[in-house]
């Protein structure tokens, strides 16, 4: 058994274990531990330390022969330490990772009026930040509290800073959203401490009405960090922090191609799919396969609004995995629930060839001509546009390869640039 790992009950898609061989390079393991054996396997201290996530940070307290004072004001415990004595300590180590998350997002709570959504574990350590960083006023927001999921809005239209501290929009249900930020006009920062995926619901609807946001996947290191510091009683420098969060991106992240049909995509996925040693998913492919006919079949049957259904859907699907390379359907782009599913955990790449260039043949809607064409390139390329991370052109006479190449070094940039303070991504 490990020395060190994460205690939880269901951890099938947890980074744990990526973050803390990237921090330390220690052998870090998974313990999932039905309720009724919590006790039991704590008793045995078959661990040097653990982690301690959902639903567990509560229920582990009774079985500490101790807390450090941050994990008693709290009441709730994320890491357990076996004391050279052979008893138990607990500790929080999630009011470091909140801390540093918010400091990295440049959200200042100070004087703030702060939404946290949710009274668990989390919650805990959230409050306490907020106090410690004197914010005017916290109102906490759950199903069953005095303030509910259905008044928030109507009571709470003042709300500047809005935290998502429960587990709703974590993977696998991903199309989950807590709160709509609709009627919190004066709102300027959103947090969320979940990390899978990378970027949620309420990320993504904070990112399009413009407000300054962060995902979990910061917390999630920074406090590993400092459980790693607890473990071994050595220091780690806080960059590390920002270069484990790139790592892991470029390790998870979905590059995901979208552009005009016969644009390239598929075969310029390939060549990135095997530079990175990644599975190339083709939207349309993938639709065919599910369906059991081809997509010129789809549209002549039942046509185009039932194929934009079958996308959605299919992005939502592919949308949850991790680490592949999906070539999108030229059409993609306009469903917004579409791309909202591939980029939850993805960086888009649009990829953009001159129209003379484009394949058409087996393409029901790039049929009629360079004017059908035109046509459909002007409606669609400001959603084409407005979607990608970054733009890629693909012409003749460009080596595909080279093309490749530059979509590689351009995700590693990304990937670098959002492990970054916000801050420090407004400069470059």
């Amino acid at each position: 058994m490990e020395a060190y790992g994460l205690l939880g009950e269901h951890l099938g898609h947890t980074l744990s274990p990526l973050v803390h061989k990237l921090l330390w390079n220690c052998p870090f393991g998974v313990f999932e531990v039905p309720p009724q054996e919590l006790g039991d396997f704590l008793a045995r201290r078959e661990f040097r330390g653990l982690m301690v996530t959902i639903p567990y940070k509560k229920a582990v307290i009774p079985f500490c022969d101790s807390l450090d004072p941050i994990a008693e004001r709290l009441g709730s415990v994320n890491m357990i330490q076996v004391e050279p004595d052979g008893t138990l300590k607990g500790y929080n180590t999630d009011y470091y990772g909140f801390s540093y998350m918010v400091k990295r997002a440049g959200i200042n709570l100070q004087g703030a009026k702060v939404l946290i959504l949710g009274t668990g574990g989390a919650a805990a350590a959230v409050t306490a930040v907020a106090e410690d960083m004197n914010a005017r006023e916290i109102v906490h927001v759950s199903r069953r509290g005095p303030v509910d999921y259905t008044s928030v809005s109507a009571l709470h239209s003042d709300a500047e800073v809005i935290i998502n501290a429960t587990p709703v929009g974590m993977y696998p249900n991903n199309d989950a959203c807590p709160i709509r930020l609709t009627g919190f006009r004066r709102c300027r920062g959103v947090l969320d401490v979940i990390y899978n995926p990378l970027r949620t619901m309420l990320l993504l609807e904070a990112e399009h009405r413009g407000i300054p946001c962060e995902g979990g996947l910061t917390m999630l290191v920074a406090q590993a960090k400092r459980a790693a510091e607890l473990f071994t009683g050595k220091e780690l420098p806080d960059a590390r922090i920002g270069e484990v969060c790139s790592n892991i991106m470029e390790a998870v992240c979905n590059i995901v191609l979208i552009g005009m049909p016969g644009s390239g995509k598929s075969y310029l996925g390939g060549l990135i799919a095997k530079a990175f040693g990644r599975e190339l998913i083709n939207m349309d492919t993938y639709i065919e396969d599910v369906q059991g006919k081809s997509i010129p079949d789809i549209f002549a049957q039942q046509g185009e609004a039932a194929f934009r259904d079958m996308e959605v859907e299919a992005s939502r699907v592919l949308g949850r995995k991790n680490g592949l390379v999906i070539s999108a359907g030229g059409g993609t782009v306009v469903r917004k629930e579409s791309m909202d599913a591939l980029r939850q955990n993805g960086c888009v790449f649009f990829v953009d060839r001159p129209l003379s260039e484009l394949a058409t043949e087996g393409r029901p809607l790039s049929q009629g001509g360079m004017s059908a064409l035109q046509k459909l390139y002007d409606a669609r390329i400001g959603l084409y546009t407005g979607y990608a991370d970054v733009s890629i052109l693909n012409t003749t006479g460009m080596s595909v390869e080279h093309i490749a190449e530059t979509v590689l070094r351009e995700y590693e940039k990304v990937c670098r640039l959002a492990s970054l303070p916000l801050w420090e991504q407004k400069q470059i």
